[in-house]
C-alpha cells in the first residue's frame, strides 16, 4: 500500500487491469474484422456499467492483432497505474478461446488460488470479461474461428516486484485482476483480498501456522524467530488485523503469531481492528487509564506526546514491562475473541527490532 498523501477533494475512479486487458483484446478482434484499429472501445463491466477506453495502440493482419491500454487507475496510488497493458489475438479453427502469459503477466505456481498451478495469472472475471466481449463480436460478424490470447504487461515483471506475488506463488510479473472493473481510490478491497489471497495459499499448502505482521519491516524482525515456516505462511494485516483474523477463523489455521508495532498496538488495544489513521488514532486517556493501574504517576507526559510510539520513552521495552504486558492483555482480549479456536501469541515489536512476548496468565 501507499503512503501516498490522500488528494482532497472528490477523487476519480480508475479501471482495472482486466477491464483493459478487456479492451486490448476487444479492440484487436475489430482491428482484424474491420482491418482497421479503432480510437476507443467501450467495455461492459460487471457491475452494469459501461466505459469507454481509450486504445494506445495497433497493428494487424487478417487473422492476428496486437492492442494495447493505458492502465488508468484514477487517483489510486496503484502499481500499474499508467502500465501499458495489451493483448495478442491469434484466429484459428479450435472454436474456443484460450489464454497465454505473455511478457510481465505472471504463472501460478502454487495450490491455492482461483488457477490451476500452471495457468496464466488472469484471474476469473478478467477471463470472463475477455471472452465475453470477444465472443459478442465472434457472434455479431458470423465467424467461425477460436482464438488465441496472449495478455502482456510492458515492464510488468519489474512491477510485480512491489507486490507480494512471488509469495503467493505467481512469477515472472503481475496478475490481471478484477472483480468490477473499475477502481475506488484509496479502497481498502484490494489490499483484503490479498491478505485473503495469501491465506488461502497457505492453507492449500498445508501450513498450520501463520505469522501475520503489518508490512515488511515488521515481518524482518520476526523471520529469524519463525525461520522454519515457509514465506507464504507470512501474511501482511497492514491496518486491517480484523479482516484477517476474520479470514483466519475460517480456516484451518492451528496457531497464530501476531506482530505489531506499538503505535498500532495501543489501537488495537482500545479495541480498533482497522488501524489506518484515517480511521483511528491513539486514545490517549486509555493509555493515562493504563499507566495509571501500573502505577505511573506523570501522566502529563503522556499527554504532551505526538505519536504513540514515544511511549518507550517513559516506560523501558523490555521483556516483563508491567505496562506493555498490560497493554498486549488488551490486544490479546480484542484479537483471541475473533480466533478462539486458535493458538494465540503476540509480540509487540520496538522499531529497533526488540521483541516483547506477551505472557498469557
Amino acid at each position: 500500500m501507499s503512503l501516498r498523501k490522500v488528494p482532497k477533494g472528490i477523487l476519480k475512479d480508475g479501471f482495472t487491469t482486466g477491464t483493459a486487458a478487456t479492451a486490448a483484446a476487444k479492440a484487436g478482434l475489430m482491428a482484424i474484422i474491420n482491418q482497421k484499429v479503432p480510437n476507443a472501445v467501450k467495455v461492459y463491466l460487471p457491475i452494469g456499467k459501461v466505459l469507454e477506453i481509450p486504445i494506445h495502440y495497433g497493428e494487424f493482419t487478417t487473422n492476428t492483432a496486437n492492442c494495447s491500454v493505458i492502465k488508468d487507475a484514477g487517483d489510486d496510488p496503484d502499481v500499474t497505474n499508467g502500465a501499458e497493458i495489451g493483448c495478442k489475438l491469434a484466429l484459428n479453427s479450435s472454436q474456443g478461446i484460450t489464454f497465454i502469459a505473455g511478457q510481465g503477466v505472471g504463472t501460478v505456481t502454487l495450490e491455492g488460488l482461483e488457477l490451476a498451478v500452471g495457468e496464466p495469472a488472469i484471474n476469473p472475471v478478467p477471463r470472463k470479461m475477455i471472452t465475453s466481449a470477444l465472443q459478442k463480436l465472434i457472434h455479431d460478424f458470423n465467424l467461425e474461428c477460436g482464438i488465441l490470447v496472449t495478455v502482456y504487461v510492458v515492464n510488468g515483471k519489474k512491477l510485480a516486484k512491489r507486490t507480494l506475488n512471488e509469495r503467493v506463488g505467481i512469477v515472472d510479473g503481475i496478475s490481471i485482476l478484477g472483480t468490477t472493473g473499475i477502481v475506488k481510490p484509496y479502497s481498502s478491497a484490494s489490499y483484503i483480498a490479498s491478505i485473503e489471497q495469501g491465506i488461502d495459499v497457505a492453507i492449500a499448502n498445508e501450513t498450520k501456522e501463520l505469522v501475520i505482521s503489518s508490512g515488511a519491516r515488521s515481518e524482518k524482525y520476526l523471520s529469524e524467530k519463525f525461520n522454519y515456516l515457509p514465506e507464504y505462511a507470512f501474511i501482511h494485516y497492514g491496518n486491517w488485523i480484523g479482516e484477517t483474523l476474520h479470514k483466519i477463523n475460517t480456516v484451518p489455521i492451528e496457531k497464530v503469531s501476531i506482530g505489531i508495532m506499538l503505535g498500532k498496538a495501543v489501537k488495537l488495544a482500545a479495541g480498533s481492528t482497522d488501524t489506518h489513521s484515517c480511521v483511528s488514532s491513539w486514545n490517549k486517556d486509555f493509555v493515562v487509564d493504563l499507566a495509571q493501574q501500573v502505577g505511573f504517576k506523570d501522566t502529563d507526559k503522556i499527554y504532551d506526546l505526538n505519536m504513540a510510539g514515544r511511549l518507550v520513552e517513559l516506560f523501558a521495552f523490555e521483556q516483563n514491562s508491567p505496562f506493555f504486558q498490560l497493554l498486549l492483555t488488551h490486544c490479546y482480549q480484542h484479537t483471541h475473541l475473533k480466533i478462539k479456536r486458535v493458538i494465540l501469541d503476540i509480540y509487540l515489536i520496538h522499531k529497533n527490532g526488540t521483541l516483547i512476548k506477551f505472557i498469557k496468565k
